[in-house]
């Protein structure tokens, strides 16, 4: 199990930042993580957002142990460990307007951010009755139109949103760079067509059945080599 989580923040980090531009491959992200390594010509943003994304995971992992309920102090804890490159915003709402290239929807004015966080949270606690996939699903939705932070919003977004799937039992997931086009288009048709959430509960739903099935597959494999090696013992105790 260990070697399957160190497998899976190996390519979370790699996707996730690669979604917002990050140079680094595979190869190289392992490479830094893994072993501490700098990889040459490659920029230090690209290695301080490596580190900073593995430490947000880990402390992902700390609070789905504690069973934590989301908060604004645990989202700014999250993005500071993220934003490691750039110090005077980790943590900090942004303080200028934004706009998302390629969007149909505008993020809201810095001054309307805290209260819009404050109550897209009330919202996402009082969402009890709604299945897991669709509420985690929604929130990312609206934390990432809010966009409250002036970089980071996707890593952190994506953290959350494996953060609130893991607390509920589910395994995390890793949306893929392969597939950024798909979810960039679950944002666009979710602003383009009356808030319908519908291709991004689709898209986590379709992550979380294979990670499921990825997951039962090796506990398959796990099961038939211990049965195997069972019987082998009970062959030689026999002769």
């Amino acid at each position: 199990m260990l070697r399957l989580r160190e497998e899976f923040l190996v390519n979370f980090t790699y996707n996730s930042n690669a979604i917002e531009g990050n140079t680094l491959t595979l190869q190289e992200t392992a490479l830094i993580i893994n072993e501490g390594i700098t990889i040459d010509k490659k920029p230090l943003k690209d290695h301080l957002e490596a580190i900073g994304h593995k430490d947000a995971w880990l402390y992902v992992e700390e609070l789905v142990k504690q069973k934590v309920q989301l908060s604004e102090k645990i989202i700014k804890e999250i993005h500071s460990l993220v934003l490691m490159n750039r110090r005077e915003d980790r943590g900090v709402y942004r303080r200028v307007p934004v706009t998302i290239m390629g969007a149909v929807h505008t993020p809201p004015q810095p001054y309307l951010v805290p209260s819009q966080m404050e109550l897209l949270l009330a919202k996402y606690q009082q969402m009890t009755a709604i299945h897991t996939i669709e509420r985690v699903s929604l929130f990312h939705l609206e934390f990432e139109g809010i966009h409250p932070f002036i970089d980071g919003n996707g890593r952190t977004g994506r953290l959350l949103l494996n953060l609130e799937l893991m607390k509920d039992g589910y395994p995390p997931i890793n949306i893929k760079f392969a597939d950024r086009r798909r979810y960039y288009d679950c944002f666009i048709s979710y602003h383009s067509n009356n808030s319908n959430p519908t291709d991004m509960i689709l898209l986590v739903a379709q992550y979380l059945e294979e990670e499921l099935e990825r997951y039962n597959s090796i506990v398959r494999n796990a099961n038939q080599i211990s049965n195997g090696q069972g019987d082998e013992e009970e062959g030689e105790l026999e002769i």
